[in-house]
Protein backbone atom coordinates (compact mmCIF):
# COMPACT_ATOMS: atom_id res chain seq x y z
CA UNK A 1 0.00 0.00 0.00
CA UNK A 2 1.50 3.27 -0.90
CA UNK A 3 0.35 6.78 1.12
CA UNK A 4 -0.29 10.06 -0.05
CA UNK A 5 -0.03 13.42 1.89
CA UNK A 6 -3.56 14.42 2.43
CA UNK A 7 -3.44 18.49 1.09
CA UNK A 8 -0.81 20.88 2.84
CA UNK A 9 -1.15 18.77 6.24
CA UNK A 10 0.91 16.06 7.55
CA UNK A 11 -1.62 13.19 7.67
CA UNK A 12 -0.56 10.51 5.13
CA UNK A 13 -3.54 8.52 4.16
CA UNK A 14 -3.54 5.58 2.55
CA UNK A 15 -4.35 5.46 -1.66
CA UNK A 16 -6.92 3.44 -0.85
CA UNK A 17 -9.71 4.76 1.89
CA UNK A 18 -12.39 2.28 3.27
CA UNK A 19 -15.94 3.10 2.50
CA UNK A 20 -18.37 2.29 5.37
CA UNK A 21 -22.01 3.45 3.41
CA UNK A 22 -23.63 0.49 3.40
CA UNK A 23 -22.59 -0.86 7.12
CA UNK A 24 -25.77 -1.00 9.31
CA UNK A 25 -28.15 -1.92 5.85
CA UNK A 26 -25.87 -4.50 4.00
CA UNK A 27 -23.57 -4.93 6.71
CA UNK A 28 -23.40 -6.23 10.14
CA UNK A 29 -21.50 -4.61 12.66
CA UNK A 30 -19.42 -8.03 12.83
CA UNK A 31 -19.06 -8.01 9.34
CA UNK A 32 -18.37 -3.64 9.43
CA UNK A 33 -15.58 -4.91 11.93
CA UNK A 34 -14.24 -7.85 9.69
CA UNK A 35 -13.81 -5.37 6.96
CA UNK A 36 -11.72 -2.71 9.33
CA UNK A 37 -9.65 -5.65 10.49
CA UNK A 38 -8.74 -7.14 6.86
CA UNK A 39 -8.22 -3.61 5.66
CA UNK A 40 -5.68 -2.09 8.41
CA UNK A 41 -4.44 -5.73 7.49
CA UNK A 42 -3.51 -4.78 4.01
CA UNK A 43 -2.15 -1.41 4.98
CA UNK A 44 -5.18 0.90 4.77
CA UNK A 45 -5.21 3.41 7.33
CA UNK A 46 -8.34 5.87 6.19
CA UNK A 47 -11.32 5.20 6.62
CA UNK A 48 -15.03 7.55 5.36
CA UNK A 49 -18.06 7.38 6.79
CA UNK A 50 -20.82 10.13 7.37
CA UNK A 51 -23.75 11.21 9.82
CA UNK A 52 -26.29 10.57 7.49
CA UNK A 53 -25.04 6.77 6.81
CA UNK A 54 -25.97 4.01 5.61
CA UNK A 55 -27.31 4.28 2.68
CA UNK A 56 -30.59 4.43 1.93
CA UNK A 57 -30.83 6.94 4.38
CA UNK A 58 -33.72 5.79 7.06
CA UNK A 59 -34.40 7.65 10.66
CA UNK A 60 -34.66 3.93 11.69
CA UNK A 61 -30.91 3.06 10.78
CA UNK A 62 -29.58 6.27 10.60
CA UNK A 63 -26.09 6.69 12.89
CA UNK A 64 -25.85 3.08 12.66
CA UNK A 65 -22.22 3.08 10.25
CA UNK A 66 -20.76 5.50 12.69
CA UNK A 67 -21.53 3.73 15.63
CA UNK A 68 -20.25 0.40 14.63
CA UNK A 69 -16.81 2.20 13.43
CA UNK A 70 -17.19 3.43 17.98
CA UNK A 71 -17.82 -0.22 18.71
CA UNK A 72 -14.77 -1.63 17.11
CA UNK A 73 -12.26 1.29 18.35
CA UNK A 74 -13.76 0.44 22.00
CA UNK A 75 -13.23 -2.73 21.27
CA UNK A 76 -10.05 -2.94 19.35
CA UNK A 77 -8.66 0.60 20.91
CA UNK A 78 -6.14 2.42 18.55
CA UNK A 79 -7.44 5.34 17.76
CA UNK A 80 -4.55 6.29 16.58
CA UNK A 81 -4.43 3.61 14.08
CA UNK A 82 -6.77 4.88 11.88
CA UNK A 83 -7.40 8.67 10.33
CA UNK A 84 -11.05 9.19 10.30
CA UNK A 85 -13.66 11.07 8.36
CA UNK A 86 -16.97 11.89 8.64
CA UNK A 87 -19.54 14.27 7.08
CA UNK A 88 -22.29 16.50 7.88
CA UNK A 89 -25.00 16.47 5.75
CA UNK A 90 -26.30 20.22 3.96
CA UNK A 91 -29.81 20.89 3.34
CA UNK A 92 -32.67 18.26 2.58
CA UNK A 93 -35.87 18.03 3.35
CA UNK A 94 -35.85 14.90 2.57
CA UNK A 95 -33.67 14.54 6.17
CA UNK A 96 -36.25 15.22 8.14
CA UNK A 97 -34.78 12.59 11.26
CA UNK A 98 -31.79 14.77 10.77
CA UNK A 99 -32.45 18.27 13.06
CA UNK A 100 -35.96 18.58 11.56
CA UNK A 101 -33.85 19.08 7.76
CA UNK A 102 -30.19 19.72 8.53
CA UNK A 103 -28.58 23.17 7.16
CA UNK A 104 -24.99 23.89 7.46
CA UNK A 105 -25.07 26.50 10.09
CA UNK A 106 -23.32 26.77 13.61
CA UNK A 107 -26.22 25.23 15.59
CA UNK A 108 -26.56 22.15 12.98
CA UNK A 109 -22.47 22.03 12.34
CA UNK A 110 -21.93 21.55 16.34
CA UNK A 111 -24.95 19.31 16.94
CA UNK A 112 -24.00 16.97 14.03
CA UNK A 113 -20.25 16.56 15.09
CA UNK A 114 -21.19 16.46 18.56
CA UNK A 115 -23.48 13.50 17.84
CA UNK A 116 -20.99 11.72 15.51
CA UNK A 117 -17.95 12.04 18.13
CA UNK A 118 -20.38 10.12 20.43
CA UNK A 119 -21.80 7.32 17.73
CA UNK A 120 -17.66 7.21 17.30
CA UNK A 121 -16.65 7.04 20.72
CA UNK A 122 -13.79 9.46 20.29
CA UNK A 123 -13.05 13.02 20.87
CA UNK A 124 -12.14 13.68 17.47
CA UNK A 125 -12.01 13.51 13.67
CA UNK A 126 -9.48 14.05 11.41
CA UNK A 127 -11.43 14.89 8.47
CA UNK A 128 -15.20 16.78 8.67
CA UNK A 129 -16.48 17.36 5.13
CA UNK A 130 -19.31 19.07 4.25
CA UNK A 131 -21.31 16.20 2.29
CA UNK A 132 -23.07 18.74 -0.40
CA UNK A 133 -23.46 22.80 -0.68
CA UNK A 134 -25.68 24.73 1.36
CA UNK A 135 -26.31 26.09 -1.94
CA UNK A 136 -28.11 25.39 -5.29
CA UNK A 137 -25.81 23.78 -7.53
CA UNK A 138 -25.34 20.71 -9.15
CA UNK A 139 -24.17 17.39 -7.46
CA UNK A 140 -25.77 13.88 -7.17
CA UNK A 141 -25.28 13.28 -11.09
CA UNK A 142 -27.12 16.28 -11.85
CA UNK A 143 -26.53 18.35 -15.02
CA UNK A 144 -27.43 21.59 -16.72
CA UNK A 145 -26.26 24.45 -14.19
CA UNK A 146 -30.06 26.64 -13.69
CA UNK A 147 -29.79 29.49 -11.73
CA UNK A 148 -31.44 29.54 -8.57
CA UNK A 149 -32.49 32.18 -5.98
CA UNK A 150 -30.05 31.42 -2.54
CA UNK A 151 -31.44 34.15 -0.31
CA UNK A 152 -32.69 30.97 2.66
CA UNK A 153 -28.39 29.68 1.92
CA UNK A 154 -26.39 29.23 5.00
CA UNK A 155 -23.75 31.95 3.82
CA UNK A 156 -20.52 29.68 3.35
CA UNK A 157 -18.42 31.96 5.34
CA UNK A 158 -20.62 31.44 8.13
CA UNK A 159 -20.77 27.64 7.50
CA UNK A 160 -16.60 27.95 7.66
CA UNK A 161 -16.40 30.30 10.45
CA UNK A 162 -18.21 27.45 12.45
CA UNK A 163 -15.33 24.69 11.22
CA UNK A 164 -12.87 27.57 11.91
CA UNK A 165 -14.09 27.47 15.53
CA UNK A 166 -14.05 23.49 15.66
CA UNK A 167 -10.88 23.31 14.76
CA UNK A 168 -9.75 25.58 17.14
CA UNK A 169 -11.41 23.37 19.81
CA UNK A 170 -8.97 20.35 18.46
CA UNK A 171 -12.65 18.72 17.84
CA UNK A 172 -11.91 18.27 14.20
CA UNK A 173 -8.00 18.15 12.78
CA UNK A 174 -9.15 19.44 9.22
CA UNK A 175 -12.34 19.69 6.99
CA UNK A 176 -12.94 19.02 3.27
CA UNK A 177 -16.24 19.50 1.15
CA UNK A 178 -18.20 16.96 -1.36
CA UNK A 179 -20.24 16.98 -4.02
CA UNK A 180 -18.80 20.47 -4.39
CA UNK A 181 -17.58 22.62 -7.91
CA UNK A 182 -14.40 24.54 -9.38
CA UNK A 183 -16.57 27.93 -8.26
CA UNK A 184 -17.08 26.41 -4.42
CA UNK A 185 -13.76 24.65 -3.82
CA UNK A 186 -12.22 28.31 -4.93
CA UNK A 187 -14.50 30.33 -3.23
CA UNK A 188 -13.96 28.40 0.26
CA UNK A 189 -9.80 28.68 -0.40
CA UNK A 190 -10.35 32.87 -0.68
CA UNK A 191 -12.84 32.27 2.56
CA UNK A 192 -10.25 31.07 4.04
CA UNK A 193 -7.53 32.90 3.73
CA UNK A 194 -9.86 35.90 4.87
CA UNK A 195 -10.63 34.03 7.50
CA UNK A 196 -6.38 33.19 8.30
CA UNK A 197 -7.82 29.25 8.59
CA UNK A 198 -6.38 26.34 7.50
CA UNK A 199 -7.77 25.39 3.53
CA UNK A 200 -9.69 22.48 2.99
CA UNK A 201 -7.41 19.18 2.83
CA UNK A 202 -9.91 17.55 -0.01
CA UNK A 203 -12.60 17.44 -2.46
CA UNK A 204 -15.25 14.20 -1.94
CA UNK A 205 -16.81 13.71 -5.63
CA UNK A 206 -17.64 10.82 -7.66
CA UNK A 207 -15.03 9.79 -10.41
CA UNK A 208 -15.10 6.58 -12.24
CA UNK A 209 -15.02 5.13 -15.66
CA UNK A 210 -18.60 5.91 -16.78
CA UNK A 211 -18.30 9.96 -14.91
CA UNK A 212 -14.99 12.04 -15.74
CA UNK A 213 -16.42 15.19 -14.87
CA UNK A 214 -13.99 15.82 -12.19
CA UNK A 215 -11.56 16.55 -14.99
CA UNK A 216 -13.18 19.48 -16.20
CA UNK A 217 -12.11 22.27 -13.74
CA UNK A 218 -11.68 20.92 -10.84
CA UNK A 219 -8.73 18.35 -11.26
CA UNK A 220 -6.69 21.58 -12.26
CA UNK A 221 -8.17 22.90 -8.96
CA UNK A 222 -6.25 20.12 -7.29
CA UNK A 223 -3.16 19.90 -8.82
CA UNK A 224 -2.46 23.62 -8.52
CA UNK A 225 -4.04 24.56 -5.04
CA UNK A 226 -2.93 20.90 -3.81
CA UNK A 227 -6.42 19.48 -2.71
CA UNK A 228 -6.72 16.26 -3.77
CA UNK A 229 -9.78 14.23 -4.48
CA UNK A 230 -11.24 11.79 -2.55
CA UNK A 231 -12.85 9.65 -5.12
CA UNK A 232 -16.13 7.63 -4.05
CA UNK A 233 -18.39 5.28 -6.51
CA UNK A 234 -15.38 4.47 -8.41
CA UNK A 235 -17.06 1.44 -9.00
CA UNK A 236 -20.46 3.53 -9.99
CA UNK A 237 -22.78 1.52 -7.88
CA UNK A 238 -21.40 -1.71 -8.54
CA UNK A 239 -22.17 -1.18 -12.22
CA UNK A 240 -18.19 -1.37 -13.54
CA UNK A 241 -17.51 -4.65 -11.42
CA UNK A 242 -20.13 -6.16 -14.88
CA UNK A 243 -22.44 -7.98 -12.47
CA UNK A 244 -25.92 -5.98 -14.24
CA UNK A 245 -24.47 -6.30 -17.88
CA UNK A 246 -27.06 -8.40 -19.98
CA UNK A 247 -29.84 -6.82 -17.78
CA UNK A 248 -29.07 -8.98 -14.39
CA UNK A 249 -29.94 -8.24 -11.44
CA UNK A 250 -28.18 -10.29 -8.91
CA UNK A 251 -29.89 -11.04 -5.53
CA UNK A 252 -28.64 -8.75 -2.61
CA UNK A 253 -26.53 -6.51 -5.41
CA UNK A 254 -27.60 -2.52 -4.45
CA UNK A 255 -29.36 -1.46 -7.38
CA UNK A 256 -31.60 -4.76 -7.65
CA UNK A 257 -32.25 -3.67 -3.87
CA UNK A 258 -32.64 -0.24 -4.34
CA UNK A 259 -34.24 1.26 -7.10
CA UNK A 260 -33.23 4.34 -6.55
CA UNK A 261 -29.63 4.28 -7.59
CA UNK A 262 -29.99 4.88 -11.38
CA UNK A 263 -27.28 7.23 -12.08
CA UNK A 264 -25.37 4.71 -14.56
CA UNK A 265 -28.66 2.40 -15.44
CA UNK A 266 -29.16 3.46 -18.43
CA UNK A 267 -28.21 2.67 -22.41
CA UNK A 268 -25.36 4.45 -22.74
CA UNK A 269 -23.49 2.59 -19.93
CA UNK A 270 -24.35 -1.02 -20.32
CA UNK A 271 -22.63 -0.58 -23.75
CA UNK A 272 -19.27 0.96 -21.96
CA UNK A 273 -19.31 -1.19 -19.75
CA UNK A 274 -19.71 -4.17 -21.75
CA UNK A 275 -16.72 -2.47 -23.91
CA UNK A 276 -14.39 -2.03 -20.89
CA UNK A 277 -15.27 -5.79 -19.99
CA UNK A 278 -14.43 -7.07 -22.93
CA UNK A 279 -10.90 -4.69 -22.49
CA UNK A 280 -10.14 -6.22 -19.24
CA UNK A 281 -10.59 -9.44 -20.35
CA UNK A 282 -7.95 -8.91 -23.54
CA UNK A 283 -5.70 -7.48 -20.67
CA UNK A 284 -5.82 -10.28 -18.29
CA UNK A 285 -7.51 -8.39 -15.56
CA UNK A 286 -11.22 -8.30 -14.02
CA UNK A 287 -13.47 -5.06 -14.69
CA UNK A 288 -13.71 -4.23 -11.23
CA UNK A 289 -9.53 -4.04 -10.70
CA UNK A 290 -9.19 -2.25 -14.40
CA UNK A 291 -11.79 0.12 -12.93
CA UNK A 292 -10.41 0.59 -9.93
CA UNK A 293 -6.42 0.75 -11.36
CA UNK A 294 -7.60 3.63 -13.49
CA UNK A 295 -8.94 5.79 -10.41
CA UNK A 296 -5.69 4.92 -8.27
CA UNK A 297 -3.30 5.84 -11.38
CA UNK A 298 -5.22 9.52 -11.39
CA UNK A 299 -2.23 12.49 -10.15
CA UNK A 300 -5.15 14.74 -8.26
CA UNK A 301 -6.33 11.31 -6.88
CA UNK A 302 -5.00 11.55 -3.12
CA UNK A 303 -7.75 8.30 -2.39
CA UNK A 304 -9.86 6.23 -3.78
CA UNK A 305 -12.60 5.05 -1.60
CA UNK A 306 -13.88 1.42 -2.03
CA UNK A 307 -16.60 -0.17 -0.34
CA UNK A 308 -17.89 -4.07 -0.15
CA UNK A 309 -20.65 -5.83 1.02
CA UNK A 310 -18.44 -9.33 1.00
CA UNK A 311 -14.54 -9.70 1.90
CA UNK A 312 -14.26 -11.80 -1.28
CA UNK A 313 -15.43 -7.89 -2.72
CA UNK A 314 -13.40 -6.21 -0.31
CA UNK A 315 -10.02 -8.03 -1.12
CA UNK A 316 -10.43 -8.26 -5.02
CA UNK A 317 -10.74 -3.74 -4.54
CA UNK A 318 -7.45 -3.79 -2.11
CA UNK A 319 -5.94 -5.91 -4.85
CA UNK A 320 -6.27 -3.36 -7.26
CA UNK A 321 -3.28 -1.45 -5.59
CA UNK A 322 -1.08 -4.06 -7.19
CA UNK A 323 -2.39 -3.46 -10.50
CA UNK A 324 -0.12 -1.06 -12.86
CA UNK A 325 -1.80 -0.12 -16.26
CA UNK A 326 0.57 0.40 -19.37
CA UNK A 327 0.48 3.52 -21.27
CA UNK A 328 -1.30 1.66 -24.23
CA UNK A 329 -3.55 0.22 -22.22
CA UNK A 330 -4.45 3.76 -20.97
CA UNK A 331 -4.66 4.89 -24.50
CA UNK A 332 -7.14 2.34 -24.95
CA UNK A 333 -9.13 3.42 -22.27
CA UNK A 334 -9.08 6.59 -23.57
CA UNK A 335 -11.00 5.69 -26.65
CA UNK A 336 -13.54 3.52 -25.47
CA UNK A 337 -14.02 6.74 -23.10
CA UNK A 338 -14.31 8.99 -26.15
CA UNK A 339 -16.41 6.44 -28.22
CA UNK A 340 -19.04 5.63 -25.55
CA UNK A 341 -19.13 8.32 -22.65
CA UNK A 342 -18.01 11.79 -23.80
CA UNK A 343 -19.85 14.15 -26.21
CA UNK A 344 -16.34 14.24 -28.50
CA UNK A 345 -16.85 16.83 -31.78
Amino acid sequence: MDYKKLGDTSLEVSELCLGTMTWGEQNTESQAHEQIDYALDRGINFIDTAEMYPVPPKEATQGLTESYIGSWLSARGGRDRIILATKVAGPAAWLPHLRGGPRLDRRHIVEALDASLTRLKTDYVDVYQLHWPERSTNYFGQLGYVPEEDASSIPLRDTMAALKDLIESGKIRHYGLSNETSWGLMHCIAIAKELNMPRPVSVQNPYNLLNRSYEVGLAECSHRENVGLLAYSPLAFGVLTGKYLNGAKPAGARITLYERFVRYAHARADNAVAAYDALAKESGLSLCQLALAFVNSRPFVTSNIIGATSMEQLAENIDSIDVSLSTELVKKLELLHQDHTYPCP
